[in-house]
């Protein structure tokens, strides 16, 4: 019998230290991690990875169940692959076991909540844009380029005596940046 982790993080700025110090803390030390990557996302390379390499007896560990996905049937298709190939799935944080049957039905329930909060993240991030639009609010980051050094940028490239990448430099961009910039005023 092998545990394996499976860690899981939505945003590459997110970390993972909080999830690999608890798999540390249970002994775990096989562990597959797909970083940056949606939990609404069916394929995820680690987890297949580990699922290939499942086998009767293993019993596989994350910290916390929306770690599996954030929607519910996914995530009920995922324990019941892992339950098929003879093994376990036991939640760290919520203490759920799929090795009995209230442990299953616990499953069933919190997945669901998982895709409850998830969904309610979407639907407060929506409107709050929504409003934030209707304010005349544009999302994003602020705007490196301004009239002043638009003015600059399309003066230099018109005169034809700069590269794009020596423009970018002169006016303190990266090349994808200035690329961006006079794609937009084309």
């Amino acid at each position: 019998m092998t545990t394996l982790g499976y860690i899981r993080t939505s945003t590459t700025d997110q970390s993972a230290a909080l999830q690999r110090d608890a798999m540390d803390a249970a002994g775990i030390t096989r562990i597959y991690a797909d970083e940056g990557v949606s939990g609404t996302l069916a394929a995820r390379p680690e987890l297949a990875k580990l699922l290939d390499r499942l086998e009767p007896g293993d019993e596989v560990v994350a910290w916390k169940l929306d770690r599996m996905g954030r929607n519910t049937r996914n995530v009920l298709e995922l324990i019941e692959t892992i339950t098929a190939r003879g093994a376990s799935f036991r939640s760290l944080t919520e203490g759920i076991t799929t090795t009995g049957p209230m442990g299953r039905a616990m499953l069933t329930i919190m997945s669901a909540f998982a895709e409850l909060e998830r969904d309610t993240i979407v639907e407060r991030t929506r409107a709050g844009l929504d409003a934030a639009r209707a304010k005349g609010r544009l999302g994003g980051r602020p705007s490196k380029v301004d009239a002043k050094k638009l003015a600059t940028i399309q003066k230099l490239a018109a005169s034809g005596d700069y590269t794009r990448a020596e423009i970018a430099a002169m006016v303190g961009l990266s090349n994808a940046t200035l690329y961006r910039v006079l794609a937009a005023v084309a």
